[in-house]
C-alpha cells in the first residue's frame, strides 16, 4: 500500500480542527457525566423512593437507547417543540444523558463498598449524613471507583464520533467527508486512527498508573 503523502499534508490542519472539536465536546461531556452520576450515585445510595425510581427510569432509558437516536432527538426533535439548540450543545447534552448512567453506576458500587462499621463509627463521633457522605464514604467510593470511570471516560471519547450525525465536523465527520470527496480511503482512514491514538492513548495510560498507584495504596481491594 502507498500512501498519498501530499493528500495526508494537504489535510492534516482538517484534522487538527475536527480533533480540537471532538477534545471540547468530550471535555464537556465527561465534565457534566461525572456530576450527573455523581448526584445520582448519591441519591440512589440513600434510597429515596421517588428519586431512586426516577433515576432508575433514567438509567435504564439512556443505557438502552442508542446515542444517536438521543442526538437526533435534541437537533431535529426538539425544534418541533420550539425548542431549537446548536450542534455542539446537543452532543454534549447527548454524551452527559448517556453517559451520565454509566458513571452512576460505576460510583454506586463505589459507594456501596464501604464498609458499614465506618458509616456507623462516623455517626457516633456526632457527624452529619452530609459530613459522612464528603470527608468517610465519598473518598473510598471515588477510590475504588477509578478503574469504571476510566473505562467510562473511553468510552465516552469513542463515542463523540457518533456526533458526525448531526453535521458537527468532529473527526469522524472530517474522515468520511474526505474519503467521499477524493476516494482516499486509506489515508483519511489512518489520520482517523492516528488522531484517536493521540487523544485515547494518553488517558488510557495515565488510567492504568492511577489505578496501580490506588491498587498499592490499598484501595480496590
Amino acid at each position: 500500500m502507498q500512501l498519498n503523502v501530499d493528500f495526508i499534508t494537504e489535510y492534516l490542519p482538517w484534522y487538527v480542527e475536527a480533533a480540537k472539536l471532538t477534545v471540547r465536546i468530550a471535555f464537556w461531556g465527561i465534565i457534566f457525566s461525572l456530576i450527573v452520576g455523581a448526584a445520582c450515585a448519591i441519591l440512589r445510595y440513600y434510597r429515596v423512593p421517588v428519586i431512586q425510581r426516577i433515576i432508575a427510569v433514567y438509567i435504564e432509558l439512556s443505557r438502552n437507547t442508542p446515542l444517536l437516536v438521543q442526538l437526533f432527538f435534541l437537533y431535529f426533535g426538539l425544534p418541533k417543540l420550539g425548542i431549537v439548540l446548536e450542534a455542539d450543545t446537543c452532543a454534549v447534552i447527548g454524551l452527559t444523558f448517556l453517559c451520565g448512567s454509566y458513571m452512576a453506576e460505576s460510583m454506586r458500587s463505589g459507594l456501596e463498598s464501604v464498609d458499614k462499621s465506618q458509616i456507623e463509627s462516623a455517626a457516633s463521633l456526632g457527624m452529619s449524613k452530609a459530613l459522612t457522605m464528603r470527608e468517610v464514604i465519598f473518598p473510598q467510593a471515588l477510590a475504588v471507583s477509578v478503574p469504571g470511570l476510566c473505562a467510562n471516560v473511553i468510552f465516552l471519547i469513542k463515542e463523540t464520533s457518533v456526533v458526525s450525525g448531526i453535521a458537527l465536523a468532529d473527526l469522524m465527520y472530517v474522515a468520511k467527508d474526505l474519503i467521499g470527496l477524493y476516494y482516499e480511503t486509506d489515508e483519511a482512514l489512518l489520520m482517523l486512527v492516528v488522531a484517536y491514538l493521540i487523544i485515547l492513548l494518553p488517558i488510557s495510560i495515565c488510567a492504568t498508573l492511577l489505578e496501580r498507584r490506588l491498587r498499592y495504596a490499598g484501595f480496590g481491594n
